[in-house]
């Protein structure tokens, strides 16, 4: 491979872990999202719940 390539490959590679570790922490977030408003009991609540997490 050429030198050019390989930089290419390393860019990618980071992209790629940065990527990942995004996706984690989104889908940590929603996974917490949705226990809390599972949590929560009467339909107003949850919609409250929903409408404070949209908001932000």
């Amino acid at each position: 491979m050429e030198p050019s390539q390989l930089k290419r490959v390393k860019e990618l590679e980071e992209e790629l872990s940065r990527l990942k570790r995004m996706y984690t922490e989104l889908s940590m977030e929603n996974d917490a999202m949705k226990a809390v408003i599972q949590r929560s009991g009467a339909p107003d609540e949850k919609r409250e719940i929903v409408q404070a997490l949209n908001g932000r």
